[in-house]
C-alpha cells in the first residue's frame, strides 16, 4: 500500500467519527486506530499477507431490515387472508398526506384497487402508495416514520372486505 494512500485513511479515520478502520489488500494488511486523545499515539503496523484464506464475516443486520423481517413474518402469516401491499421503493412510511394529517386508511377501512393508501418519502419527494386490490385493510405492518425498504409488507387487504 503506498504512503498516499495510508495517509487518506488516516485523514479519514481522525476526521470521522469511526474508532478503527482495518483494510486487507493483497500486499498486506493495515489497521488504524484512532487513539484517546490523552493517550499516547499507537504506532500504524503493516503485516504480511497471511497464507490463511479469510473468512466472510456474518452481515451486519441493521434496525431496519430486522423490522422488515418482522413484518415480513407477520405479513406471511396474514397472508393466507388477505393481499400484501409491498413497498415500492426504499424511504420513509408515512400514513397521512401531511404531518398530523388524518391518516389516509385505517384497519377496517374499505379500499379500492388504485385508491391511496399511505405515502412513502424518497430523496425529499412524497410519493402515493395505491392500493393495488380492492377490500378492507386487515392489517397496517408498519409504524408512521418507519424506514422500509422495497419489497417490505405495509399492509394486508382482506379481499373479502
Amino acid at each position: 500500500m503506498d504512503l498516499r494512500k495510508l495517509k487518506t485513511l488516516i485523514d479519514l479515520v481522525s476526521e470521522s467519527n469511526i474508532s478503527e478502520l482495518e483494510i486487507t489488500e493483497a500486499e498486506g494488511k493495515v489497521r488504524i486506530v484512532k487513539a484517546d486523545p490523552h493517550a499516547p499515539a499507537a504506532p500504524v503496523m503493516m503485516a504480511a499477507p497471511a497464507s490463511v484464506p479469510a473468512v466472510a464475516a456474518p452481515p451486519i443486520r441493521t434496525a431496519a431490515s430486522i423490522a422488515a423481517d418482522a413484518a415480513e413474518a407477520a405479513a406471511l402469516e396474514a397472508a393466507e387472508t388477505g393481499h400484501i401491499v409491498k413497498s415500492p421503493m426504499v424511504g420513509t412510511f408515512y400514513r397521512a398526506a401531511s404531518p398530523g394529517g388524518k391518516p389516509l386508511v385505517e384497519i377496517g377501512a374499505p379500499v379500492k384497487s388504485g385508491e391511496p393508501i399511505c405515502i412513502i418519502e424518497a430523496m425529499k419527494i412524497m410519493n402515493e402508495i395505491e392500493a393495488d386490490e380492492t377490500g378492507a385493510i386487515a392489517k397496517i405492518l408498519c409504524e408512521n416514520g418507519q424506514a422500509v425498504e422495497f419489497g417490505q409488507p405495509l399492509f394486508v387487504i382482506d379481499r373479502r372486505g
